[in-house]
């Protein structure tokens, strides 16, 4: 694929998708996801796969990544979501960091930098009320657990150096960020503990869930803040004070980038392939456990496409496609929005277009256990601005769909 940065080999160590402005067509002549659609358009498709990072620094917010779990790399590091939308809007608690993919367009200056963030609760029966919500129609603002924000910068910008990240460990951003809330690193520290005066929380609830941990430590600052005061001068670090946090926090990893047409022919005995990130026992079984949450006749021409395309590479995670043409890759005929579902940019009017999926195997590696009350889905579909707009609004907030 190509690299964000044309000319300079460095870059070309970033896990981004680089992608194309689209061409001004006419809309009414692109209808997507209708209800007499029967076969999904075959696009080119970039598929993400989860792999362990391989230095401390790799999924640092000046290198761009593309990462899952653990807590997001702000691209704009200072004018981060804030308000309401940071909370699940069903029940009110502060929304999980999900992933996040770099997806720069490359004829466009102000989307030089490009990510989008994709957050959710954790609650199930939270999803299950969105799903619900999703259908409202005339204007009824729907209620959210899964929320999607866009962020992007030109080549010249304030938090970056113009040059080519060096992914070395020593490239640094150009001004630090905005203080994060110590038990989950995702939202602004809006809240500062009233006794060691050091420690912030983006919430009410954060500040509950870690105040047991944090009594000692709390002390113990409060003690290095007397002058004189000869006990326990060390400073508790951000990363000491997040040990307990990422205990909730979904595990960290980077997204790695293939083609899908790599994964046409028969790679079962491609040495490249041979250290698979799951098993194809574990891989056959989740496609098995999902063949059964899926038997009704009419949607068995879906499932049959769906399970062919995906068994090429059982392990993705993500499946990313941004064309007037393309289209998602459903499971089943049910649960899939009409045209008139998807809503036009909030801050511009273009139309939404569909830009990638996250499919359910994201959440094996998540560690998500197989039970009735746990987090489930069949596909998280992304629709963003056409236009990719600009403006004065760091984190535009894009639309998600969610297939049950």
């Amino acid at each position: 694929m190509e690299s964000s940065f044309n000319g300079d080999d460095a870059i070309e160590k970033l896990k981004g998708i680089q992608i194309t402005s689209l061409d001004d067509e006419d809309d009414d002549d692109n209808d997507y996801d209708s209800e007499d659609e029967e076969e999904e358009q075959q696009e080119p498709v970039t598929l993400g796969f989860l792999e362990k990072p391989k230095h401390p620094w790799s999924l640092l917010r000046q290198l761009y990544p593309s990462k899952a779990g653990g807590s997001p790399a702000w691209l704009d590091p200072i004018n981060i979501p804030s308000g309401r939308s940071c909370v699940c809007d069903i029940c009110g608690n502060p929304l999980q960091f999900l992933l996040q993919v770099y997806a720069p367009i490359s004829d466009k200056e102000s989307t030089f930098h490009r990510t989008l963030f994709v957050f959710m609760c954790p609650k199930m029966s939270c999803l299950r009320n969105d799903q619900h919500e999703q259908w409202k129609k005339g204007g009824e603002k729907p209620l959210r657990s899964v929320k999607v924000f866009r962020c992007q910068l030109p080549h010249l910008n304030p938090f970056y150096s113009s040059d080519a990240p060096r992914f070395n460990g020593t490239d640094e951003p150009s001004k630090p960020g905005v203080a994060l809330c110590d038990w989950c690193g995702t939202w602004k520290g809006d809240r500062v503990c009233s006794s060691c005066k050091t420690t912030r929380y983006c919430s009410p609830a954060h500040q509950s869930k870690h105040y047991k941990h944090h009594k000692i430590g709390c002390q113990q600052l409060s003690l290095s803040q007397i002058p004189g005061s000869s006990s326990n001068n060390r400073k508790t670090t951000s990363t000491e004070r997040n040990k307990a946090a990422s205990n909730e926090l979904w595990p960290e990893y980077e997204i790695r980038n293939e083609d899908e047409n790599e994964f046409d022919s028969d790679m079962s005995d491609d040495n490249e392939h041979d250290n698979q990130l799951v098993s194809k026992k574990s891989s056959d079984g989740t496609m098995e456990s999902l063949l059964d949450c899926f038997k009704a006749d009419s949607d068995r021409k879906y499932w049959a496409s769906f399970q062919e395309r995906i068994a090429k590479a059982p392990e993705q995670v993500l499946r990313y496609c941004r064309n007037d043409s393309a289209r998602p890759l459903w499971c089943t005929s049910s649960g899939r929005p009409s045209k008139q579902d998807i809503p036009n940019c909030n801050y511009c009017g273009s139309r939404m277009i569909f830009e990638c999926q996250i499919l359910p195997q994201l959440l094996y590696y998540f560690g998500v256990k197989n039970e009735s009350d746990s987090l489930d889905w069949a596909n998280i579909i992304i629709y963003t601005c056409r236009a990719s707009c600009d403006g004065s609004t760091a984190y535009k907030q894009e639309f998600a769909w969610v297939q049950l």
